[in-house]
């Protein structure tokens, strides 16, 4: 079957035709039938974002930027408008979800949609317009990190430079004798240490016969102290039974009685304190102490009338004379003068 030159030319006029559709809509990234649900977000700023970029979800392109426009007098958070679509057919935007216009890597810009995971308020319409953020680019945040750090290396290249100057400042003639004299006493310093280690050497060498002795000594004690280990197992031993003795002891028994004790002395007590008894009654009775001083008082005084005066009251017998008063043998005459003399 022919064509004519006609058809052909038909033909190929609309595949062209529709090859320039499709590479226009490609370039604004609209798809080749449309039919795309779009969105209008506010941005502080573009963040870098230009028509036909990608939208990104978790690192997949699901749309296209459409249009980067200008709000002449708008807020501080809405003075760029980017239309987008989104190409995947079933995506839905929930409300309450992030949209980042910022850098996706070193080189590629675009919006990231951070997807709120509750859907309880549902989703954006078509058309809906939606506040968005301006996420830090990479470079920027490279900024960040590097600047407290470029400082520190500036910092610390300077006090390189100043320890320079000084080494530079020291190393100089005078520097260099100095040198050279510390290393003379250091070279001093190592000789006598020398000397003295030979002298160490030599106490050393006088002494080990007397460390030998003390060696000598320290073994025989030893020894001893071996020979005795039965001797002190039976007085740990012994130890050990007093002790044993003590923690079996009724000390429950012993603490009762001592209280029993104590019970009976403060009775006693109570009694002398309320006047019962005849404790209470010469701690208590006055009179009775004065009798008892006035009695010892009349005692002292009869045993000196009767040292002073003996024989008012004992008459000694003469010879060949009359027995008078109370009759004594000799030897109770010899004790009564001895007592009375004291």
């Amino acid at each position: 079957m022919k064509f004519s030159k006609e058809i052909i030319t038909g033909i190929t006029t609309i595949g062209a035709i529709g090859l320039l559709v499709f590479g226009i809509n490609f370039l604004k990234g609209n798809s080749f039938f449309g039919g795309d649900d779009f969105y209008y977000a506010n941005f502080p700023s573009s963040g870098g974002v230009t028509p036909a970029t990608s939208v990104y979800v978790d690192g997949v392109e699901i749309g296209k930027v459409l249009e980067v426009d200008y709000i002449v007098g708008g807020d501080s958070l809405g003075r760029v408008r980017m239309k987008f679509n989104i190409q995947h057919k079933n995506f839905k935007l929930p409300k309450g979800s992030v949209l980042e216009a910022g850098g996706i890597d070193l080189f590629s810009k675009g919006i990231i949609v951070n997807v709120n995971p509750d859907i309880s308020k549902g989703y954006y319409k078509s058309g809906s317009t939606i506040q968005g953020i301006v996420s830090v680019d990479m470079m920027s945040q490279v900024e960040a990190y590097a600047d407290p750090i470029t400082q520190k290396l500036q910092v610390m290249m300077g006090s390189i430079d100043d320890m320079v100057t000084g080494v530079s400042a020291f190393w100089d003639t005078t520097a260099t004798s100095e040198i050279e004299a510390s290393m003379r006493e250091v070279k001093i310093a190592i000789r006598k240490f020398g000397d003295a280690a030979t002298q160490i050497q030599d106490v050393v060498g006088d002494e080990r016969v007397k460390l030998s002795r003390i060696m000598s000594n320290v073994q025989s004690i030893t020894e001893t102290l071996k020979e005795s280990d039965d001797q002190v197992k039976h007085i740990l031993g012994n130890i050990k039974t007093v002790t044993d003795d003590m923690v079996t002891m009724d000390f429950k028994g012993v603490m009762g009685d001592a209280q029993k004790t104590l019970q009976s002395v403060n009775a006693v007590l109570d009694a002398v304190t309320n006047g019962n008894g005849t404790l209470s009654k010469l701690i208590n009775d006055e009179a009775l102490y004065n009798e008892l001083v006035e009695t010892n008082a009349d005692l002292q005084n009869l045993l000196k009338d009767l040292q002073l005066h003996p024989e008012r009251y004992i008459h000694f017998s003469v010879i060949g004379g009359k027995t008078k008063g109370v009759v004594f043998t000799p030897k109770e005459e010899a004790e009564l003068k001895k007592l009375l003399n004291k």
